[in-house]
């Protein structure tokens, strides 16, 4: 190797149900995930084995499907349970729920699952959600009436943008943008 060129990558392992095993749990056990975003992961692994050893993808298929089958009768996969996880977290920072089922979606959720975490996040949310969201989304970005005083007028309708931007309807970016504080939005 001189100078000139790169560090040679080391190549990806050869794929056995084995590993994926091994790789599924280690990935369980940092992050929280959907069966289908396990699923992507796992698939990575196995198209890049096949490039350099060429593993058969079928067979790494086969074996991603008995693997998030045997997880989700076992319990160590619940993509009801992620979804409301996820949902009360996006929630948390101040996402709208269009935004919330849109996310839900790209991790492979789906609507109906989506909807149901929403509901059961509804219940759990004393007010609108939305509502809620826009001003959790206002406190963490100091808009609006978390704004000084003397520069709300000024960025009045780049506060409205933003809130629009994040997926919220004008009304409720008004509300919260000409709330005098954040305890009198209604």
């Amino acid at each position: 190797m001189t100078r000139d060129q790169p560090p040679a990558r080391k190549p990806p392992r050869l794929v056995t149900a084995q590993y994926l095993e091994n790789a599924a749990l280690h990935y369980l056990q940092r992050f929280a995930s959907s069966s289908a975003s396990l699923r992507r992961v796992l698939m990575r692994k196995v198209d890049r084995s096949a490039q350099a050893h060429g593993t058969d993808p079928a067979e790494g298929a086969r074996w991603i499907e008995d693997l998030i089958a045997r997880y989700l009768r076992s319990g160590l996969l619940n993509d009801t349970a992620y979804a409301e996880m996820r949902a009360a977290s996006l929630h948390r920072r101040g996402t709208s729920t269009r935004a919330i089922r849109e996310k839900l979606s790209a991790k492979g959720i789906g609507r109906d699952e989506a909807d149901r975490a929403l509901e059961s996040l509804d219940e759990e949310v004393e007010g609108d959600l939305n509502l809620t969201a826009a001003l959790a989304l206002a406190r963490r970005r100091r808009l609006g009436p978390y704004r000084l005083p003397e520069k709300r007028a000024e960025f009045r309708d780049k506060d409205l943008a933003a809130l629009g931007r994040a997926g919220f309807a004008y009304d409720i970016a008004r509300r919260v943008v000409d709330a005098e504080d954040p305890d009198s939005v209604e």
